[in-house]
């Protein structure tokens, strides 16, 4: 998200930063390229203007023209500006005081609804620890019941029983009522979608509303819709009333114009954002984050959060001890790019590290995708036990064995093979340090060229 915008906006402050003191003329230039940034990230209008308008005010006074670097005082103004319009902070989600609370989820048909329902009761069991009860009350959209319960077998999350012919509204009744009689903390009401918004669908999802007497009615809407998911939250908040909104697809989305318009226009902060297609791909939404990462300053709490979440800890110290001894083999390098990819691959951890833009340019320019880890790990997969804790075993012929198991070339084992070398090689030497700093050496050797060296495929 936000690729095209953030690579444009580094262009305008990178030629801000190299001058030593800057004019009046020079800011107004900067900010004429980055009102141009934002309208082509697909951000309405009257945001562009208001959001200029302001960082302009500021960006011509006389603390930042006087400032001993001006060019980086900016780039302050800008990120705290942009920082503001995504709502100053996250939003956590609210909860009734006496449970169960109701989470009302609203929105158009196709703008994966239902998905982020059972997304949001596993990140509400698992993050918030509640006993969650989902249900549809999608009567028209063929399946759409059978959809959540699968789901919700998946995530682990109870789904009311359907009965046949029940109405939304009744459906709504008997959810609430068994919450209450069986003890769920939260009830996730999924309602029904339609293509476009009609009398019909804000009459009912009103009426769910007030029966349910929910703590949060979350807007669900696609940001690939760009400026038509901001019309959409305008609509829904005027007739429903809504308390948050959930952008799904955000992956998909270089532009990140909704995200940037959605707050501003309607005063509603983006609660959680949905990042992939897996189930527990929904994260909550950090309006500070999300600026230094359009800015190029990197997202290192995100990155440290995702960390934690993806490494056991037991697991990290025994492999620090196996490095040190000089004991790393091909089952802890599968390991090790196990975990890069359940923290999003490659890609995934460079979009929150400083300088991002440049860092992905050089995984262009080296060829690099996110195939690679998982070509890597099926090289490693290959190989007979014996091979992966003794690395001399591998001759040519095994190699072409390899090889032809994993789908892969020689030139594909060789790589590995090489890259097992550079790191068993950095280990040896740096058996005397710091569990910290052997640790950052070792994933330092596995990026790409000029980012630490040694990547294959360089």
């Amino acid at each position: 998200m936000f690729e095209s915008l953030s690579s444009r906006l580094g262009d305008v402050f990178d030629k801000l930063r190299r001058r030593g003191a800057l004019s009046e003329d020079d800011v107004t230039t900067a900010l004429r390229d980055v009102r141009v940034a934002l309208l082509e990230a697909d951000v309405a209008l009257p945001v562009v203007k208001n959001f200029i308008e302001q960082v302009k005010e500021r960006a011509l006074g006389g603390e930042v023209l006087k400032s001993i670097t001006p060019g980086q005082m900016v780039v302050k103004i800008v990120h705290d500006h942009l920082t503001e319009m995504l709502g100053s902070e996250a939003q956590a989600l609210s909860f009734s005081t006496s449970p169960p609370s109701a989470i009302m989820m609203v929105g158009l048909q196709g703008s994966g609804k239902t998905t982020t329902t059972a997304k949001l009761a596993l990140h509400l069991t698992e993050t918030h620890k509640k006993k969650v009860l989902m249900a549809s009350l999608d009567v028209h959209r063929p399946a759409a019941q059978e959809q959540l319960a699968v789901l919700g077998r998946e995530a682990g999350v109870e789904t009311l029983p359907v009965v046949i012919i029940e109405q939304p509204l009744a459906i709504a009744k008997r959810a609430m009522m068994t919450a209450r009689r069986e003890g769920y903390d939260v009830v996730l009401l999924d309602t029904a979608g339609r293509l476009h918004i009609d009398d019909e669908l804000m009459r009912e999802a009103a009426s769910v509303r007030d029966i349910a007497q929910p703590a949060e009615v979350l807007l669900v809407a696609d940001a690939l819709t760009g400026q038509d998911a901001v019309t959409l939250a305008t609509a829904f908040n005027e007739r429903i009333g809504i308390s948050g909104i959930v952008l799904t697809r955000v992956d998909g989305d270089g532009r990140g114009g909704a995200a940037l318009s959605m707050r501003s226009v309607t005063g509603k902060p983006i609660k959680l954002i949905g990042v992939g297609e897996k189930l527990a791909d929904l994260e909550v939404f950090h309006p500070d984050r999300i600026a230094s990462r359009i800015l190029g300053m990197g997202d290192v709490v995100g990155l440290v959060e995702k960390v934690s979440e993806s490494i056991d800890q037991e697991d990290a110290e025994k492999l620090a001890m196996k490095m040190r001894k000089g004991g790393f083999d091909f089952n802890d390098l599968a390991t090790q790019l196990g975990q890069m990819r359940k923290m999003g691959g490659m890609e995934g951890i460079l979009a929150m590290l400083p300088g991002v833009s440049r860092a992905q340019k050089q995984m262009a320019e080296a060829q690099i995708d996110e195939k690679l880890l998982i070509r890597q790990e099926a090289i490693i997969g290959s190989m007979t036990k014996a091979e992966r804790l003794n690395a001399k075993l591998l001759n040519g012929s095994r190699k072409r064995r390899i090889a032809g198991g994993s789908g892969t070339t020689v030139q594909d084992v060789n790589r590995v093979l090489k890259q097992y070398k550079q790191i068993s090689l950095m280990m040896k030497r740096a058996g005397k340090l710091g569990k910290k700093r052997l640790l950052r050496g070792g994933m330092q050797s596995m990026l790409p060229p000029g980012m630490g060296g040694g990547f294959p495929g360089a």
